[in-house]
């Protein structure tokens, strides 16, 4: 169980860029006993959302958030190899993040949790045009396209990408999830931008992926209809480690 305390003690350091204050805190939790996955959901996760927030409520700069930030990636490489690995899922997904996305490491986390999952994963990071993305969704045919975004001027950019997939229908089986503080914060935006899925956690996006319920015909995805899709309550898929 990872405890607001440990999360007290990781964020203090993390703030001050001290990788290796950092590490002994995620080093004490693993040796009691706390596997990966956990630390990955438990505590990088919340971690880093407290983090965007500290940075919008200004109650940290942007160079403490980037030092935060970049240790957060160095630790989560580091406990990548150290998660389980489930059975092939014979299931495909492509991970991408808004163009100007300088933020990817929630994406990031996701991409290692599906694998960890058993998905045959694709991660394209931000800096890639719409173009580049639709190219590549058309090479690979992935069953999920997840796209993560964090902040409110990526929004018209997200809207353009999905609007294209719809209008074009050439992947009428993929699935659009979106995910990121972008989403979180604006409730019911993903349903007006048509996405498929939503997912406010890494553990909920691989919750609602793994659902695996075809699109029905009636279903299928136009730009001038709005459709209310459930939104998916934030459960906890069990791991096995």
């Amino acid at each position: 169980m990872v405890t607001q305390d440990v999360l007290a003690r990781y964020l203090e350091p993390l703030l001050r860029g001290d990788r290796k204050g950092c590490r002994l805190v995620v080093e004490e939790v693993m040796q009691k006993g706390i596997p990966a996955h956990s630390v990955y959901t438990h505590m990088v996760w919340p971690i880093m959302v407290e983090i965007e927030k500290l940075l919008r409520e200004e109650k940290i700069t942007p160079v403490q958030e980037h030092l935060a930030t970049r240790v957060n990636r160095t630790i989560v490489d580091q406990l990548q190899n150290k998660l389980p690995r489930r059975p092939y899922k014979s299931k495909k997904i492509v991970v991408c993040c808004a163009q100007d996305e300088l933020q990817e490491l929630g994406a990031q986390m996701m991409t290692d949790l599906f694998e960890s999952d058993g998905w045959e994963v694709r991660f394209l990071g931000g800096g890639l045009t719409n173009d580049d993305i639709l190219s590549y969704i058309n090479e690979s045919s992935p069953d999920v396209l997840l796209i993560y975004g964090t902040t409110p001027r990526q929004a018209p950019d997200v809207r353009r990408l999905i609007d294209t997939i719809k209008s074009v229908n050439a992947w009428p089986d993929m699935r659009i999830m979106v995910s990121g503080g972008l989403f979180n914060r604006a409730e019911g935006l993903w349903q007006e931008m048509e996405a498929d899925l939503y997912a406010g956690t890494a553990i909920e996006a691989l919750y609602v992926a793994s659902e695996n319920k075809p699109i029905q015909q009636h279903e299928q995805r136009t730009i001038n209809r709005r459709k209310r899709r459930r939104q998916i309550v934030d459960e906890e898929l069990p791991v096995q480690v």
